[in-house]
């Protein structure tokens, strides 16, 4: 990242800006990638034109919304961690969909729950979302343990088309949260 260049919002360790048509390497290096993709895909990874396609959308979503799955870079080297933020769920309930994809190197280390903190800071605080919804794939115990820590509350499970599963879903208001941020 150079230094005309901006962030648009931080963590302790995270930085997050738009992603950008000239970012196709960072979108590849995160979806192109089967450990990644293994538990969001029926296919286990997205193909070439896949990832293209996603990079697009995140980029028209941010033009159409002001938001997108934003990607994120550590602080301290500038290295592209992965993406996490929000996008359309139910827009007349005023309802985001929240989530977020590390690349593997970056698995282990607090990131992904660091993460997930800041985005709800920013959807709640900063942006004035009424509602998150998130979910996860069956057998995806440290996404879980990341959303119910962070307040979320389980609200059933849902078909996820992309890996044609039923993924547990969950839910999240500004009131659950504030009172998330004060509990002990």
């Amino acid at each position: 990242m150079s230094t005309q260049d901006k962030w648009l919002f931080e963590s302790e360790r995270l930085a997050w800006r738009w992603w950008r048509a000239d970012d196709l390497d960072l979108a590849s290096a995160l979806w192109g990638d089967p450990r990644v993709m293994q538990h969001l895909h029926v296919n286990g990874v997205f193909s070439p034109d896949e990832v293209r396609a996603r990079l697009t959308l995140e980029i028209s979503l941010q033009q159409e919304h002001g938001y997108q799955y934003w990607p994120m870079f550590e602080r301290s080297t500038g290295r592209h961690v992965g993406c996490a933020g929000v996008r359309p769920k139910d827009l007349a309930r005023g309802r985001l969909e929240t989530g977020y994809h590390l690349r593997p190197e970056f698995w282990g280390r607090g990131l992904a729950k660091e993460a997930a903190a800041r985005v709800l800071r920013r959807a709640f605080e900063e942006m004035e979302v009424d509602e998150l919804f998130a979910g996860h794939h069956p057998e995806g115990a440290a996404s879980k343990a990341i959303l119910t820590g962070l307040g979320f509350q389980y609200d059933r499970d849902e078909l996820y088309p992309a890996t044609q599963l039923m993924h547990p879903t969950y839910l999240l208001s500004p009131g659950g949260w504030r009172a998330q941020q004060v509990a002990p």
